[in-house]
């Protein structure tokens, strides 16, 4: 993951907006894009909501009006955002199912032509299944609502379809499980492309340690240990994380904090649920999993640059997190890219 944020760069992203759209499935991510643009100037992310009607009536019966028509061409390096639809919306007023059914062909037609290499392509809950309708998805590990994951089957047969994921990115394919997981997407996306430290501003606003769970497979360690509202101990875990590779005392964050190093050292155990020193070494580690698996720097470097007193540190705390060494995960990650 490249954490240099060019100066000034504008990210093009276009909405589709499918018949009968999911609100929150438009309105979650974007709100992600939204606030990341007035934290600050470095990236922007310039919206337009595409679509084959200049109005769709949404899953809660509100009108989204003022949708631009499907360009012809997408620039090169845009990013497409496809949500998802509801059977049925509030009130059950609108189109026929056969109009609806039109207007989505004309989107998959649209799709198969429009998407090309160096467009990325990001799908809400059950909008892969239009992705996958324009053979998008063949080919790619993907996922989707819990409750399409077997039409996704039936419509991608050589994908690789995985449950119980938040989302997974494959290449230049990203799609998300149901609703509100687009996002954890969006903010996936941002961090990628922005930096960890306003994604984590962004998911402080939005709220969003509190829907997380340990046991989630794509709970990214940035967040893992934020799934509470306590203000001393975020503002420790902040300032952590937006210089992860630093020497951090439990006293210089007691400092930062407002705590004596005692509570903070309690606080700690109490709501991330682990020590001050493993809070520090675990996003240590992410660092130099981000150099590892992006750079042909070696671990002496690595551990070096993330913030690791030695190659021997870095190993012993590597290995307590991953199973396998980080020499091992290299290899695996680089046959996994030349596949």
């Amino acid at each position: 993951m490249n954490q240099t944020v060019d100066s000034h760069k504008t990210v093009r992203v276009f909405v589709v907006v499918p018949p009968r759209t999911l609100l929150l499935d438009v309105a979650g991510p974007i709100e992600v894009l939204r606030k990341a643009n007035l934290e600050q100037s470095e990236v922007q992310f310039e919206v337009t909501f595409i679509g084959s009607s200049q109005t769709v009536l949404s899953s809660i019966g509100l009108t989204i009006a003022n949708i631009e028509p499907l360009p012809e061409n997408l620039p090169d390096g845009a990013l497409v955002v496809i949500s998802g639809s509801a059977d049925v919306p509030l009130g059950g007023v609108g189109n026929s199912r056969e109009e609806d059914n039109v207007l989505e062909a004309q989107i998959v037609s649209w799709m198969r032509r429009a998407i090309r290499p160096g467009i990325r392509l990001v799908s809400i809950c059950s909008g892969a299944l239009l992705a996958a309708r324009a053979g998008l998805l063949d080919g790619y590990a993907c996922t989707t609502h819990h409750l399409a994951i077997d039409e996704l089957n039936r419509l991608a047969p050589t994908s690789r379809v995985l449950q119980n994921r938040l989302f997974v990115e494959d290449r230049d394919r990203l799609t998300s499980a149901g609703i509100t997981s687009g996002i954890d997407l969006m903010l996936h996306i941002v961090a990628e492309i922005a930096g960890h430290a306003l994604a984590l501003s962004i998911a402080r606003y939005l709220v969003v340690y509190l829907r997380r769970s340990g046991g989630d497979p794509q709970l990214s360690p940035w967040l893992e240990g934020r799934n509470h509202m306590h203000p001393v101990v975020h503002r420790a875990q902040d300032a952590i994380a937006e210089n992860p590779a630093a020497s951090w005392s439990v006293e210089k964050l007691a400092d930062i904090s407002g705590a004596s190093p005692r509570n903070l050292s309690r606080l700690f155990n109490e709501h991330a649920h682990m020590s001050v020193t493993d809070y520090a070494n675990r996003l240590k580690v992410s660092l130099a999993r981000e150099m590892l698996l992006n750079s042909a720097l070696d671990m002496e470097n690595i551990a070096q640059r993330a913030g690791f007193a030695s190659t021997r540190q870095f190993r012993r705390v590597w290995e307590r997190i991953y199973d396998a060494p980080p020499s091992r995960m290299r290899m695996l990650a680089a046959a996994i890219d030349s596949y």
